[in-house]
């Protein structure tokens, strides 16, 4: 069920900059049980919304691996999205909206923010925190923020920090933003052909070589024109053109260039000491936007975290499409720590 918080008052992100009267878009699924030990809180990556149920529909739902049935579920949309949650769009106290000069939000801005809304729901203590990509951004920050009150932290095709090669990657995306002179029109459909161009761009991390070969081959040898990788490319641009904004696009790949669970925490390794969560960490073989080292350097600096490979010929989009493997990871690994009885 889609509800809303409106916060009371200035809301001051870590920049120091200011946010009056933020709204936070959420959806909750279950209930809270008498214990409240079936929470079960999921955080969403970079474009998706708090419908989790939606676009993990996978993992979410009755018979699955998180059940609505037994656990109480919230997904939260984050600051600078524009799925409910005050971002780009949203109107100033003067009434006009922010556009390009919404303020830099960072992953502990949003984590913040989910913080107000635990504290809102009457919840205590999180059984499970989770989520993908940028979603396991703000569930690893999360377990060092408020390391007392996660049980168990399961990160899926993630880091501990964004690298030069995220950061490389996303300014590509903002480069095809900026190329778009109608992103300085302050219209809501202001930026779009370039976010369409960004898209395809992203799209290329979020796959592989191997995962386009694949899926977009040629028609044939014979063929010069009207190849299938161009028309995908074309198609996913519109796709997110027809459900997203360019200026959430933009804030919220700012978003993730400032992941870095270290800053103002004395480095990587001290930080991820901090976590008294019980760790699993998923790893997709093909993905290259988190590779291998990414992996390994929170496995040996999360206390007794668990790491478990999965296979997947579509890259980092594996998280959203490796289902099954998923499932069998996950719930084996709370089986081992019997943290939420089905």
């Amino acid at each position: 069920m889609l509800q809303y918080l409106n916060i009371k008052g200035d809301f001051t992100l870590e920049s120091g900059a200011l946010l009056s009267g933020v709204q936070i878009a959420y959806h909750t699924y279950g209930e809270l049980n008498g214990a409240k030990d079936n929470v079960v809180w999921i955080c969403h990556a970079l474009t998706a919304s708090s419908d989790v149920a939606d676009w993990w529909s996978g993992l979410v739902g009755p018979g699955k691996c998180f059940n609505p049935e037994h656990h109480f579920i919230v997904c939260a949309n984050v600051l600078g999205s524009c799925y409910g949650t005050t971002g780009p769009l949203s109107e100033k106290e003067d009434g006009e909206a922010w556009y390009q000069d919404f303020p830099d939000v960072t992953v502990r801005d949003m984590v913040r923010a989910h913080i107000v809304l635990r504290e809102h729901l009457g919840i205590e203590n999180i059984e499970v925190v989770t989520g993908g990509s940028i979603g396991s951004f703000q569930a690893l920050e999360w377990s060092i923020m408020e390391p007392d009150r996660i049980k168990n932290l399961i990160i899926v095709a993630s880091g501990a920090k964004s690298t030069a090669w995220n950061i490389g990657l996303n300014e590509a995306q903002r480069m095809a933003i900026r190329g778009d002179k109608s992103f300085y029109e302050r219209h809501p459909e202001g930026g779009k052909e370039g976010m369409k161009a960004a898209r395809a761009v992203a799209l290329l991390s979020y796959r592989n070589a191997l995962a386009y070969n694949q899926t977009q081959p040629h028609y044939s040898e014979d063929r010069v024109d009207d190849l299938k990788a161009v028309s995908y490319q074309q198609y996913q641009g519109e796709k997110l053109a027809g459900r997203f904004n360019a200026y959430s696009y933009y804030s919220l790949t700012r978003s993730f260039d400032s992941h870095h669970v270290g800053r103002g925490r004395g480095g990587l390794e001290k930080a991820l000491a901090k976590i008294q969560a019980r760790t699993l960490i998923i790893a997709i073989d093909t993905d290259i936007l988190f590779p291998e080292p990414d992996q390994w350097l929170m496995k040996e600096n999360i206390p007794d975290a668990k790491l478990q490979w999965i296979h997947s010929d579509f890259g980092h989009d594996g998280f959203l499409l490796e289902y099954e493997a998923l499932t069998e990871a996950m719930n084996g690994f709370l089986q081992i720590g019997k943290a939420i009885k089905d």
